[in-house]
């Protein structure tokens, strides 16, 4: 019996079928020899919690063509996919569901998104980190695979026999190991520093998490009344709610108009507590009224200056952004509620001088889009410098290249003013940091292997960190740890370090740059 060809070409009917074989027979493992000419390349692996984008289809796009190009020419062809445990967003999407199971009744909508992401956080709460966490590994086996199974359905060329996980056991075995060496060399450490904080996923940010938006606000002008009450100083200020937390006021020693304030003391409004005038150089009289409040526990700059002039840190914002005890009678409000309530009272005390229309550049967090807190907080930091330098050196000598030639240079100006980085996080999903704090002596232990007793003083009472790592310090391991990297691998010393990545623009330093630092120190 004859049967004709379709007129019309039927994807669906043929296209799953030759993908599926495609992957069953293994086709697109790359050989044994060491003869052929190699061609690396590791997925930027997706994270776990969605689906694929048109970002995503672009990128693989592109690496599928070259891939095939690159077997076609006869080299030996590794394209090794995987992907992330995303930790911010992975436990935003498993608290959602978890409100929404609670609220099934609720119609869709932002006052349902709402309620769902709210509950849920408490919900969480409620479960504890252990029940939390077998939760999101259930989610994950559930709903984690359905990028892979994109993937397959379009036909990418991935040796699928080499998929990883950023949170499979031999790849969490590797990121301990990463910890251990880089604190044994002194390049990470634990201190107390002003963060990047978000009151809605309960956690510290980096900077690269901090998007900053242009908004419209205001410019208070507060006046400061001197202690002996023969005048007031006028600070302006874009946080009124923050002034609780100001341990002094501080003018540029140039300024003219204050010279006869330096070294005399204020008294803080509304909580009458004594501070000082002092001079410092990082003022710019042209701001406001050239007098600035110093607040060290809620800004960057004041923290600064607080070391300069040995200010006390008094910290008034809470981790919900909530006033706290120290705030006074504003213990309690919410940050913005505070903020109205502190400007009514200034404005009754006769404290409020004016106020000016002031655009500013808000910080918010990229995954809940929450407005960011500074807060002075305990974390666990990176040195990066010594990592920066080497990996400085590999692109200004073309070791590494960048593809467009623009990009080198942004590159090169991010790296050669880098920063600390805060690797800890608020989270329960995640790689947990081996630190353990011994309660008898305070010793801190890093260890690859849970201790049994501290080395300091043999207490057994050891109490281990609850943080997490930031994702992207994992993912920085990608390239060699799926190779199996610690170990000395076959595949590690065939196709490491890779031929090529392909990623987007907005992942260069999230990911691009932490890749180098970390494959030049390993």
């Amino acid at each position: 019996m004859e049967s004709e060809i379709p007129k019309v070409y039927s994807p669906e009917s043929i296209e799953p079928r030759w993908a599926r074989s495609w992957v069953e027979q293994k086709l697109y493992r790359p050989g044994e020899d060491a003869v052929r000419p190699r061609f690396c390349l590791v997925i930027p692996p997706p994270n776990i919690t969605g689906s694929l984008h048109m970002g995503h289809m672009l990128e693989h796009t592109e690496i599928d063509i070259l891939m095939r190009w690159h077997r076609m020419r006869g080299d030996n062809v590794l394209w090794l996919p995987g992907s992330d445990h995303a930790s911010i967003a992975t436990q935003m999407v498993v608290e959602r569901e978890l409100g929404r199971e609670a609220f099934p009744q609720l119609p869709p909508g932002p006052e349902a998104e709402s309620t769902w992401r709210r509950e849920g956080q408490r919900l969480r709460r409620a479960m504890g980190p252990e029940k939390f966490v077998e939760r999101c590994w259930r989610w994950k086996e559930a709903s984690g695979g359905t990028i892979r199974k994109q993937m397959e359905r379009l036909g990418t060329s991935c040796d699928w026999t080499r998929d990883r996980f950023t949170m499979d056991a031999a790849y969490a075995r590797a990121v301990i190991e990463v910890f251990v060496r880089l604190y044994n060399e002194g390049l990470i450490y634990r201190g107390k520093y002003i963060i990047n904080w978000c009151p809605r996923c309960g956690t510290a940010v980096s900077d690269l998490e901090v998007v900053h938006e242009d908004r419209a606000g205001k410019l208070w002008h507060i006046r400061y009344p001197l202690e002996d009450r023969t005048g007031y100083i006028t600070v302006a200020t874009t946080r009124p709610e923050s002034m609780l937390g100001d341990t002094a006021v501080a003018v540029n020693p140039s300024d003219e108009r204050y010279r006869s304030s330096l070294g005399r003391n204020l008294i803080l409004p509304l909580l009458g507590r004594v501070i000082p005038v002092v001079a410092d150089n990082f003022v710019d009289p042209k701001f406001g009224t050239g007098a600035v409040k110093v607040t060290p526990a809620h800004d960057v700059n004041d923290y600064e200056m607080a070391l300069r002039h040995s200010l006390p840190r008094v910290e008034v914002i809470d981790q919900e952004a909530r006033m706290t005890a120290q705030a006074g009678p504003y213990q309690g409000l919410d940050r913005y509620e505070a903020r109205d309530v502190i400007v009514q009272d200034l404005r009754e005390q006769g404290l409020l001088a004016k106020i000016e229309d002031y655009a500013l550049s808000v910080g918010t967090c990229q995954r809940c889009k929450t407005v960011i807190e500074p807060r002075l907080s305990a974390q666990w930091f990176m040195k990066m410098q010594p990592l920066a330098e080497p990996a400085i050196r590999a692109v200004d000598n073309a070791r590494i290249r960048i593809v467009p030639e623009n990009y080198k240079k942004i590159y090169l100006d991010w790296m050669n003013n880098i920063h600390d980085w805060c690797i800890s996080r608020q989270l329960w999903w995640g790689h947990r940091l081996p630190v353990w704090y011994c309660d008898a002596c305070a010793e801190v232990i890093v260890a690859r292997d849970t201790p049994a007793a501290c080395p300091k003083c043999q207490g057994q009472k050891l109490r281990p960190e609850t943080d997490v790592l930031d994702t992207w310090f994992s993912s920085g391991l990608w390239p060699f740890v799926t190779l199996g990297w610690p170990e000395r691998t076959e595949d590690v010393k065939r196709f490491y370090p890779n031929d090529l990545m392909i990623m987007g623009f907005d992942i260069l330093f999230f990911w691009g740059a932490r890749m180098i630092m970390m494959g030049l120190e390993f």
